[in-house]
């Protein structure tokens, strides 16, 4: 079964797409099937899939 983990209280992550360093509490999150990638904020959500988007069609 897999089992996610969750940060660290007072742990930071970076965004994916900014490295903006957030507390993980105040990240946005995207649970992919293997792995979770976290965002800084809808914006940069955005521009992920739109990157992903580019790269999957090339």
């Amino acid at each position: 079964m897999n089992n996610p983990t969750k940060p660290d209280e007072g742990a930071t992550i970076s965004c994916v797409v900014c490295l903006k360093e957030l507390p993980a509490d105040q990240a946005s999150k995207v649970e992919l099937e293997d792995y979770v990638r976290y965002f800084c904020g809808l914006d940069c959500y955005r521009k992920w899939q739109q990157q992903e988007g580019k790269a999957a069609e090339e």
